[in-house]
């Protein structure tokens, strides 16, 4: 017989699942690495021209719903991404960083897999021999503790995730 898992712990994976959705991890990288998203048209898909318009409006909903990005329909700059969007995209270096340097989960691989494989260890065995969880995991940890709204807000952008939770290919 298995015990449910605490809601704090549910709470943590859905809120990982939906960090590591693959739209959501390319746009939030993407205005991090070359700045805001204007209004040009075109600039959007001209941006992500592999995600599907569904994809990227989830993207682009979840982001603003967990407060990661400015969305101003009025501003030259439409999509910035906000301090706690900026701080998310460190944890994604990071963990892209960490995979890469230990071939996780494979010598070749993307950004996004990178990503999403490494915060798959979150709520697994994940620490060393010394106890210690690897640094994109403590990044991530840090990051949930410092941002609790992603935490219950999670729950409300998981619903609609099925046809984008898969792992990147």
């Amino acid at each position: 017989m298995t015990r449910p898992l605490p809601s704090s712990l549910l709470q943590e994976r859905r809120a990982i699942r939906t960090l590591a959705l693959p739209g959501l991890i390319r746009l939030i990288t993407e205005i991090d690495d070359n700045g805001p998203i204007n209004h040009r048209r075109g600039s959007l898909q001209g941006a992500f021209g592999d995600l599907t318009r569904a994809q990227l409006r989830r993207a682009i909903d979840t982001a603003r719903d967990l407060g990661l990005v400015h969305a101003d329909q009025q501003a030259p700059d439409r999509y910035r991404l906000t301090a706690s969007g900026e701080d998310l995209a460190e944890v994604y270096d990071t963990a892209a960083r960490w995979a890469r340097s230990h071939q996780f989960p494979s010598t070749s691989g993307d950004f996004v897999t990178r990503v999403q494989h490494t915060f798959q260890l979150q709520g697994s065995a994940s620490t060393s021999a010394r106890g210690e969880q690897p640094a994109p995991l403590k990044a991530l940890s840090e990051w949930l503790t410092a941002n609790p709204r992603v935490l219950h807000q999670a729950g409300a952008c998981s619903s609609g995730a099925a046809e984008e939770s898969g792992l990147a290919a």
